[in-house]
């Protein structure tokens, strides 16, 4: 007996939480169909008894009645010809006939199927055709003094006649009130069943929804509560607590499935802490070295400065001296020396602003980048009155970072977009604002030459140049400040791809609190 008991928690242990939802709702479905079904039959049954109460019962009653009422009518109009010999008196009798036969019509189908109650209508029709055949048709047809002759003669006879008639008609009636009383207490409990039949299929609704709800409980609520409140401590830190599942089996299988997961974080978790401790090393080494090197440009580019003067003052002294003295390859050899010297200054002072950017210049403050923009409007005004360039720009709003810094970033942006115009229109600039949520948005956009594609990423790496310094000069550092300044207020600078002609140099910073962020045009020239 333990063993089949046990074979079969074993089978409905292996039952995942559809098979249990299919069974369990099977099962609700037929019992609500058997309930349905009884409930339908004693729906039906009170309507049948209604119908029959209603449409035969009390209609034969009140039928019977009608003709009783029509020959007690024939009968005093009978005897009201007899007393007075007056036709008039005859009128109730007339109207009788009519009466009696016009009940008698409706009486019929309201008995049909009942031989009982046909038998007893029978016996009425036959007794009022024998008062009718002694008495009232002969005396109806006669005159007055032959009426009162028939009346008189027959006088016996037709009052047992009509005794007679009036006792079958006291039975038929007896019997119809015993019917439809019989019939009245049939309803009256077909109702009472079919009411107790619609209370019984309520608490059983109400006893399978708490059913439903308790198995739904502690077969998916509880066990899906008991396992996600196990995976929030364990996504709160406590890799060491155990999943076990319980409820239907692909609940447990769930469960099983996340504990492995947890032990794979757990195995992720020991090798991500040492990679972590590793990077963690070689990104202090990196940021020694990268301060080393920052630290190594400054003092070179410093140092350099003073040789590098002598260099550019004593070959310019040559050139001035000996200018024109000399043949044409050595006034060739000292104007490559003075270029070369003078390039080499340019050089060492863009690479000495560049390791000077988050280092020197590191005052956090708010600026007003439009204030900004317009003193390196003013810096850079020469080239732009010669150049023709038409530069316009959004309502700029204010920011938090260095106001250096910010002020170097519009004069590369701004000075490229000057130099690198194409030869064929005028400079056309214009500077975008726009706030995306926590973050401004800043377009620089023109209509020079452009910058091919597969160079869009290595024009921001230091000393590229996409042209020769014949061309347009410059050391290759521009843009390069350009992103170490936006990254080291928090943003990103790309270009985008998709701007023709021209360029559209796009960088971000973030918002200040309470920003303003309305679009206007000022037009700069």
């Amino acid at each position: 007996m333990t063993s089949r008991a046990s074979d079969t928690v074993g089978a409905f242990a292996g039952w995942t939480t559809r098979r249990w939802l299919r069974a369990g709702v099977a099962g609700t479905l037929v019992v609500l169909a058997v309930l349905g079904s009884l409930g339908g039959w004693a729906m039906w049954r009170a309507s049948q008894i209604t119908d029959l109460l209603v449409e035969q019962r009390s209609p034969a009653l009140i039928e019977s009645i009608r003709v009783q009422e029509a020959l007690v009518n024939q009968e005093t109009g009978i005897r009201g010809y007899i007393l007075t010999g007056r036709q008039d008196f005859l009128r109730p009798y007339t109207q009788g006939l009519a009466d009696e036969k016009a009940a008698l019509a409706r009486l019929r189908p309201d008995l049909d199927g009942d031989r009982r109650a046909l038998a007893d209508l029978a016996e009425v029709e036959k007794r009022a055709d024998t008062w009718q055949d002694r008495l009232a048709r002969p005396v109806s047809a006669a005159s007055p003094e032959q009426a009162g002759r028939i009346a008189t003669a027959r006088a016996a006879e037709a009052k047992a006649a009509f005794d007679a008639l009036r006792a079958s008609l006291t039975r038929q009636q007896a019997r119809l009130t015993d019917e439809r009383a019989l019939a009245t207490r049939d309803l009256h409990r077909a109702v009472t069943l079919r009411n107790w039949m619609f209370a019984v299929i309520a608490a059983v609704i109400v006893l399978v929804a708490m059913l439903v709800f308790e198995g739904l409980r502690r077969g998916v609520t509880g066990p899906l509560n008991r396992l996600g409140s196990a995976a929030r401590e364990v996504a709160q830190g406590g890799f060491d607590r155990s999943l076990t599942g319980t409820g239907p089996a692909d609940l447990r299988q769930l469960a099983g499935d996340v504990d492995s997961m947890r032990l794979r974080l757990v195995e992720e978790l020991r090798f991500s802490e040492a990679a972590r401790s590793l990077v963690d090393e070689q990104a202090e080494d990196l940021k020694r070295s990268n301060a080393e090197l920052e630290q190594f440009a400054y003092v070179a580019s410093h140092d350099l400065q003073e040789p590098l003067r002598k260099v550019s003052s004593f070959t310019q002294l040559l050139q001035r001296r000996y200018g024109g003295q000399l043949d044409d390859r050595a006034d060739q050899y000292i104007a490559f020396a003075v270029d070369g010297a003078n390039r080499m200054q340019s050089l060492i002072n863009d690479l000495l602003a560049f390791s000077r950017v988050g280092r020197v210049h590191n005052e956090q403050r708010t600026v007003d980048l439009a204030e900004v923009l317009r003193a390196t409007l003013d810096d850079l005004g020469i080239g732009i009155e010669e150049s023709g360039a038409e530069i316009t720009h959004d309502e700029l709003p204010t920011v938090l970072g260095d106001r250096t810094q910010l002020g170097m970033l519009w004069q590369n942006l701004l000075s490229n977009a000057v130099k690198f115009r194409s030869p064929d229109r005028p400079p056309r600039i214009h500077i975008g604002a726009e706030s995306d949520g926590g973050t401004w948005e800043f377009t620089v956009t023109d209509n020079g030459i452009g910058i091919a594609e597969e160079f869009r990423e290595k024009v921001f790496i230091l000393f590229q140049r996409l042209h020769t310094k014949d061309a347009y000069p410059g050391t290759g550092i521009g843009l390069a400040m350009c992103k170490k300044v936006v990254e080291f207020h928090g943003g990103t600078i790309t270009i985008d791809p998709e701007q023709q002609p021209g360029t559209r140099v796009v960088f971000t910073l973030p918002v200040l609190a309470a920003a303003p962020a309305a679009p206007d045009r000022e037009a700069l020239t």
